[in-house]
């Protein structure tokens, strides 16, 4: 993939929650205003809740984020800190607006103190050193949102050693490790480049677990207009948890609103897309299209058993290739590459460009004058039928090896996976670590009997050639 965030457009969409909250908690500075005295400041939230969510309440309260009429309030879930319903909420009611003034997002950066600093860097690096810098500044405006965001969160990112021996063979594994490099190697950029040169900006030591917080802060918290151009973390939006019961992702939007008792501003504003009774959780959707891979380290927690469980074929087309120019053109025509991935989900059906793609990289031999003898479209069309016996049984082989390969690579079982499950009483990490391999070994041999079937019917399949001469004899009887 081209970048960490490239996994799909809402890859930032919606925050994670945590039960762990930050122990750190500066006290006011004697500059900062008051908190104004208002009835909804003495509501009473769940005792349970730590006194920064209270005090977080507040300043919502004093921002005009909050009033009287909010539908909804922070509270102790399963999930660890969530937001519920104060009443009864019907489907598509408006819960929640968070005016512009109080996004961090690249503009917030950019009319900060270190704004100049961050041209040119990525957006969520800019964004991500902001953070780290306001969570430090005890006069930060955003002192009361950064006292409640966590410390960090199950996501696989922060998993020790130990624990990532439990993805061993995983595709999650090889994704963790790669996004792991990745933002060390940008700490180490934007160490040497911005953070030693500029000790009067950042006074204060900058590790790589404090870059790692940031990022997953973002990762998990962050939401996006349009990709990773226009990330933001919105205080108060960022509470609302993930169900998978929640089946649309059109139920945030940009409006124009009132944003405290004298102003008017852009809005982020939630409605609930689910009908709620006064009690029930205000739940968000976090990405119809993510795989538990993707769960997992963006959020800290899949969804086993679901279409979320995913494995990539990728596939490639060998540069030593005899036919490697012709087979990339007519793969670039089609809106592929050299290097192609496939996501192939638990129970849907094989994605449609897997099998021209898969002949297309097994052609060869006589086969090969299938690339002459038509147009680039042409081709492709052809590649949607079976080519030849020998090709079909070459893709079928390529396949199933690749299974088997993927397959020995895991360090448990199935049926272990399985009595680890039912057993219960596993930490939330090694939760996932056996719903993800779990997963993925379903969809391993979902793939290989998909195949195995296919090698089943190899003499019962027309091919392109039998194809080809059967319309010349018919072309024959209609012209006789």
């Amino acid at each position: 993939m081209a970048s960490v965030f490239s996994l799909h457009p809402s890859t930032f969409l919606s925050p994670l929650k945590t039960t762990k909250l930050r122990t750190k908690f500066q006290t006011l500075h004697s500059s900062q205003k008051p908190f104004l005295i208002s009835s909804l400041k003495f509501e009473q939230l769940d005792p349970k809740i730590p006194q920064q969510v209270q005090t977080f309440w507040n300043w919502l309260c004093d921002e005009g984020v909050v009033s009287i009429k909010t539908p909804v309030k922070p509270a102790i879930v399963p999930e660890g800190l969530g937001l519920v319903a104060k009443r009864d909420i019907a489907k598509g009611e408006t819960v929640l607006g968070v005016p512009r003034r109080l996004w961090i997002n690249a503009d917030t950066v950019a009319k900060s103190e270190i704004g100049n600093l961050c041209t040119g860097l990525e957006p969520w690096i800019s964004i991500a050193l902001f953070l780290i810098r306001e969570k430090w500044k005890d006069d930060s405006k955003w002192k009361y949102f950064i006292g409640v965001l966590p410390e960090s969160t199950d996501s696989t990112i922060y998993w020790s050693e130990e624990e990532l021996s439990e993805i061993q063979g995983t595709q999650l594994l090889s994704t963790t490790l790669s996004v792991k490099d990745y933002v060390q190697n940008e700490f180490q950029k934007v160490e040497e480049e911005i953070i030693l040169g500029n000790k009067q900006l950042f006074p204060f030591r900058i590790t790589l677990d404090d870059f790692f917080w940031a990022f997953g802060i973002l990762r998990s918290r962050a939401f996006s207009r349009a990709g990773i151009q226009n990330l933001m973390l919105v205080p108060f939006a960022d509470l609302a948890n993930h169900s998978a019961k929640v089946t649309t992702e059109d139920h945030i939007h940009e409006v124009d609103g009132p944003a405290g008792l004298f102003s008017w501003d852009l809005l982020l504003s939630f409605q609930s897309p689910l009908k709620l009774k006064a009690g029930d959780q205000f739940l968000i959707q976090y990405g119809l299209k993510k795989s538990n891979a993707d769960m997992a380290i963006g959020y800290g927690f899949i969804e086993p058993g679901s279409a979320r469980d995913t494995f990539t074929l990728t596939l490639e087309i060998s540069k030593h290739d005899d036919f490697y120019k012709d087979k990339l053109d007519i793969a670039e025509s089609n809106g592929l590459g050299e290097t192609s991935d496939f996501d192939i989900k638990l129970g849907q059906s094989l994605p449609p460009a897997l099998f021209p793609y898969l002949r297309l990289v097994a052609l060869g031999g006589t086969d090969a004058s299938l690339l002459e003898s038509f147009s680039r479209k042409a081709v492709w069309d052809h590649l949607e039928l079976p080519v030849s016996r020998a090709n079909e049984e070459l893709i079928c082989k390529i396949v199933r090896d690749a299974c088997k390969s993927a397959l020995s690579g895991y360090h448990t079982t199935t049926e272990e996976d399985d009595k680890l499950m039912k057993g219960g009483n596993l930490s939330s990490r090694l939760q996932i670590a056996v719903g993800v391999r779990a997963g993925e070994k379903v969809v391993l041999h979902q793939i290989d009997n998909i195949f195995r079937e296919r090698e089943w019917k190899l003499d019962e399949l027309e091919y392109h050639q039998e194809k080809r001469l059967k319309d010349l004899d018919q072309a024959k009887v209609r012209n006789s």
